[in-house]
């Protein structure tokens, strides 16, 4: 295989089918569930081994999506799913849930693990991390830049790296949009992509503040290949056979120094043309939406397009050898370019009437190979040239042969695992106190000092805040959730440690390892997603102290998780809906003019809070639970987030979570704490 690996899309077999006769090296798919496209057509059992087998006579491997979130009650289920998946043959999981990414390791335990996108894993201690939990991949964040991207390199870990498709607004795996409007959890493969929709920070509303172009990196390819990012990963369980066809060619051509077609490659789709994203980390015309002309531009190339997958590929070369002569049977040996050996074995030749067998002969009727993958390379023979045999006979053998050695390709080809029935058994829960603990968390000091905490509260502040205050054991310092320069945080922290701070509130893999270092006492953020007892195992076994759950669980599924730590829920705040490194309202009117805040077409005001790194979305109502404290029983603490508060507004929120005031906000929601998210559909036994 070439390198690096072009990794294609496919959301149906028809699109398998066009990806790996354009050429792609290997191929990511989903299951009827547990797959973070949930919408496309995906593939059943039955499907994944069909698929698993075509792959693997391509020489290709098969990586299946098993990238969501997974909840207590589905982990049993998943765990049988991936038993049969790996029987089925797949060479590898993409896996987001670090409690999923458990049940793969208990129930195949040499199942190569890859982590998801969605893992936000976007630094060197954060690739690390995931190597020392298994996995052997990581797919880099989408966010990065080529310079962000090479300090993960050399780690003893793969790097597969997003090189053309949609870009999300949202960094990769922290989007709460889709879930927070309309029950349809991105981490759960539902998104609604209301991001797509008219946002404005000027009150335009034929602006999609929030909709970015596509990316494409093909013309980086000379880049790619030299830094040594492993695998070229192409964006589109979603799209149409065309499109996987045209983007696998591109990179292909690319790869090999040819000049690709990107007129083409941007005609069967692109939302006003391409950008290099993140990648170059200027962040030039980055934002566009599709446009009718690019409809049209798509109806156009199609069938061009069909032309590139609707006939069979022939990437495997094929040796022959064959022996005939008078007296004993013909015998046709094939080797094929991985070194499959195959003989077979015919009738035996007779005296030919007018002309005997020779090579000449021989090529003609064992080259007519249209409907395999193979193509002739080399014919050698041993003829005693006066025998022969009707074609007829000779085309006989050579499907035998190709049949035979099919098989022998497919079975060389597919991974044979270890597996194990394995049967979760969740932690005892840790002993609760009677009430919930309370847990603020404040974005300047005039909020702390509204605040007026007491003994038994706890505050998280962000570092740069921490560095103007005393230190204090109720204070949780917060970790910026996007780290563009590790070092530079490692030395706030060590700096914020002598000081004397002790506790660090951990939003990605990256924290942990950095916290762990300097001996901070570690406290699980919402951006870990834990949504299961598996993933609070995971990061209690981390010297976590407690963690915050995710805030798509309802509360019923809160009480339910089991851990041997305290577990929290989100009680107040407008919930981050999309964390970003571009800002919206920058790119609409500018900094100079900036609103602090976008509309959507519903006219609902979404704040936006401006970091040195990134920016973060916020919802357009706070949660609010201060009249269902009594329902909150059962958990460890809860969150009270006012860090878009006023400091009266601090103090009187404060007041009412504590004392159960009948002061509240004018528009509240109660979040997904009871309505909750779409479930998986449960179709993969088939």
């Amino acid at each position: 295989m070439a390198f690096p690996e072009i990794l294609a899309p496919a959301g149906s077999f028809e699109s398998l089918t066009a990806a790996l006769r354009c050429g792609a090296d290997a191929v990511y798919i989903g299951g009827k569930t547990y797959s973070a496209r949930q919408s496309a057509a995906n593939f059943s059992l039955n499907e994944i081994k069909q698929a698993a087998e075509l792959c693997h006579l391509y020489g290709s491997k098969l990586y299946l999506a098993v990238n969501t979130l997974i909840l207590d009650s589905e982990l049993q289920g998943f765990g049988e799913f991936i038993a049969l998946a790996a029987r089925a043959g797949v060479d590898a999981c993409i896996v987001q849930d670090v409690g999923a990414a458990h049940i793969i390791r208990k129930t195949v335990p040499d199942m190569p693990l890859h982590g998801s996108t969605q893992m936000t894993i976007h630094t060197a201690e954060g690739a690390i991390w995931a190597k020392k939990h298994g996995f052997c991949r990581v797919v880099a964040a989408r966010e990065m830049s080529r310079e962000e991207i090479k300090s993960l390199l050399n780690l003893g870990i793969e790097i597969e790296q997003f090189v053309h498709g949609a870009l999300c607004m949202s960094v990769s795996g922290q989007c709460y949009m889709s879930a927070l409007i309309g029950s349809r959890s991105a981490n759960r493969g539902r998104c609604a992509q209301a991001c797509r929709l008219p946002f404005s920070a000027c009150g335009n509303k034929n602006n999609c503040a929030l909709s970015l172009k596509d990316l494409s990196l093909v013309p980086h390819m000379d880049k790619l290949i030299a830094d040594g990012v492993s695998s070229l990963k192409i964006e589109g369980r979603m799209k149409r056979p065309e499109y996987v066809a045209a983007a696998v060619t591109a990179l292909r051509q690319a790869r090999d120094g040819l000049k690709p077609d990107m007129e083409t490659l941007r005609s069967v789709f692109s939302r006003s043309g391409f950008t290099d994203g993140y990648y170059t980390g200027l962040r030039k015309d980055i934002f566009g939406m599709r446009q009718k002309e690019d409809v049209t531009a798509a109806k156009n190339v199609l069938p061009e397009l069909q032309e590139l997958y609707r006939k069979q590929s022939h990437p495997v070369s094929l040796d022959i050898d064959v022996k005939l002569t008078s007296n004993a049977p013909i015998t046709i040996t094939g080797t094929d370019d991985s070194m499959n050996t195959v003989t077979v074995c015919g009738d035996i030749p007779v005296p030919a009437i007018k002309k005997p067998a020779d090579k000449e002969f021989l090529v003609r009727q064992l080259s007519k190979l249209g409907d395999t993958v193979y193509f002739l390379r080399e014919l050698s023979c041993t003829c005693d040239g006066v025998s022969t045999l009707p074609a007829s006979a000779l085309n006989a053998l050579r499907r035998e042969l190709t049949q035979k050695l099919d098989k022998l390709r497919i079975a060389a080809n597919t991974p044979v695992y270890t597996v194990n029935e394995h049967t979760y058994s969740a932690e005892k829960k840790f002993h609760l106190p009677a009430a919930p603990a309370l847990r603020f968390r404040v974005n300047t000091a005039k909020q702390l000092d509204a605040l007026d905490m007491r003994d038994d509260e706890t505050c998280i502040i962000p570092i740069e805040l921490a560095e103007k205050l005393q230190p204090d054991s109720r204070f949780i310092i917060s970790a910026p959730r996007f780290v563009p320069d590790e070092k530079s945080l490692a030395d706030k922290l060590r700096f914020l440690r002598d000081m004397g701070y002790s506790r660090l509130m951990c939003e990605n893999p990256a924290h942990i390892r950095i916290g762990k270092a300097l001996e901070f006492r570690l406290c699980g953020g919402m951006d870990l997603h834990t949504t299961n007892s598996a993933s609070a195992a995971i990061y209690a076994n981390e010297d976590m102290e407690d963690i915050l759950l995710s805030p798509e669980l309802t509360l019923k599924q809160a009480k339910a998780v089991c851990s041997g730590v305290p577990l929290g829920m989100y009680a107040y705040g407008r919930i981050p809906v999309m964390l970003l490194r571009c800002c919206p309202i920058k790119n609409e009117v500018g900094c100079k003019k900036c609103t602090g805040s976008i509309t959507d077409r519903t006219n609902r005001k979404f704040p936006v809070l401006c970091r040195k790194d990134y920016t973060e979305l916020l919802n357009s109502v706070p949660i609010w639970m201060a009249d269902k404290l009594p329902e909150m029983k059962g958990m460890g603490y809860i969150l009270i987030d006012v860090t878009n508060e006023s400091p009266q507004m601090t103090r009187d929120i404060s007041l009412a979570y504590r004392c159960g005031t009948d002061i509240k906000p004018d528009h509240i929601t109660r979040g997904l704490l009871y309505r909750g998210i779409e479930p998986l559909e449960k179709k993969h036994e088939n």
